[in-house]
């Protein structure tokens, strides 16, 4: 099994806002404090992936999952966000949102919530209030992923 190391970077990353772009994923809102962003590299060195973390009171916003192209299809993306979400406080609930890998975070235990059950410190985010469409997929983590 290939591992990841993350490393924080800053949101303000040059090589972050471009692979979340390239992705289409959200770079707007990428340089607030309550931020926190991973760089992830394989065991020779290169640059896999990245991911976010936005603390929301209590509760925790898993966002800006991404794999770079020349590195999918090999369950890094299931790698990282096991990794990130190993640097979170183990009594935060977790939750993401998303258009179009509904289905990915679903084998890794999140599923899908009515909006009207998220905290109202999740909502408020960026994420969830403005930049993602109403129509996007909000999930919570209800186990931890195998």
């Amino acid at each position: 099994m290939t591992s990841v190391t993350l490393t924080p970077v800053q949101g303000t990353d040059a090589r972050l806002k471009d692979a979340l772009a390239a992705s289409d994923l959200p770079i707007e809102d990428l340089d607030y404090s309550d931020r926190s962003f991973f760089r992830a590299t394989n065991d020779d060195g290169d640059i896999v992936g990245y991911s976010g973390i936005e603390v929301c009171g209590g509760d925790v916003l898993l966002r800006s999952v991404v794999v770079l192209p020349e590195h999918r299809g090999h369950e890094l993306g299931a790698i990282l966000v096991r990794e990130t979400l190993a640097s979170i406080n183990g009594n935060s609930a977790i939750y993401l949102a998303t258009t179009s890998a509904a289905s990915f975070f679903e084998k890794l235990g999140f599923v899908t919530v009515d909006r009207t059950k998220v905290p109202a410190d999740v909502l408020a985010t960026q994420q969830l209030s403005s930049i993602c469409p109403a129509s996007a997929t909000v999930m919570k983590l209800t186990r931890p992923p195998s």
